[in-house]
């Protein structure tokens, strides 16, 4: 399916993938705003969020993926500096995986590589904010005002225990062009990636953020951009 997308600026193309229950439109938003002055900056809704109307299902990371390669090709897009957080970034290492010839380099935040001993604990504590949500009235009016899916198929994907794609995360050590790892420090499952990446793959670089947890891109905006943009940057210069 080719999803909802909004498109800002000229230039080489940069792609943001939001968070899971957010769009491209109220996510990245300040990394949008500043990329478009140098990038073509597609932030599409992914599958079952916005207007990207979608089922979730258990190979939602593939069919996210798929979705993304078809709305790439829509617009002609050639080749892509590919950026997520969470959700958004389990959904770029995938696409990197199925599709790696159109990714010019691939920036990730908030995913957890390795799948740490603590699991259930975390998965446990993560389904309990879940079930709140559910009955927080406000935030259900919000999401159902942001979505024209129904969003609670999230929240059911969630649950098991397996959802996450840890299979997945193995690819980084495969990876032929340039990845950037964004981790704050609060978040001890994902700074444990700094271990995981033998110090002679030069393709994987590793950022730890100061006073920032999960959401890294949100915690520490300006942060964020100026390393995105000296990793681009970069990029650029070792063609």
């Amino acid at each position: 399916m080719i999803l909802h997308t909004n498109v800002i600026g000229t230039g080489e193309s940069i792609v943001f993938l939001h968070t899971g229950l957010q769009t491209g439109k109220n996510d990245f938003t300040v990394q949008q705003e500043h990329f478009k002055e140098q990038y073509k900056v597609f932030s599409p809704d992914l599958r079952g969020h916005g207007k990207s109307v979608g089922d979730v299902t258990e190979h939602y990371f593939a069919d996210a993926a798929k979705d993304l390669y078809e709305t790439l090709n829509h617009h002609d897009v050639k080749m892509v500096n590919l950026v997520g957080c969470s959700l958004g970034a389990l959904v770029a290492v995938k696409f990197a995986q199925l599709f790696p010839e159109l990714v010019k380099s691939l920036t990730v935040s908030g995913i957890t590589i390795e799948k740490p001993d603590n699991w259930l604990e975390l998965h446990a504590s993560d389904v309990a904010v879940q079930s709140a949500i559910l009955k927080n009235e406000e935030f259900i009016n919000h999401f159902n005002q942001l979505h024209d899916s129904d969003w609670r198929q999230f929240l059911e994907l969630g649950r098991r225990e397996d959802w996450y794609p840890f299979e997945d995360m193995q690819a980084f050590n495969h990876f032929s062009f340039p990845v950037l790892l964004l981790v704050g420090e609060r978040q001890s499952a994902e700074t444990a990636a700094v271990e995981l990446f033998p110090e002679n793959n030069e393709n994987v670089h590793i950022a730890i953020i100061p006073f920032a947890g999960h959401l890294v891109h949100d915690e520490q905006t300006e942060i964020y951009v100026r390393v995105l943009e000296d990793f681009l940057l970069n990029c650029k210069k070792s063609k």
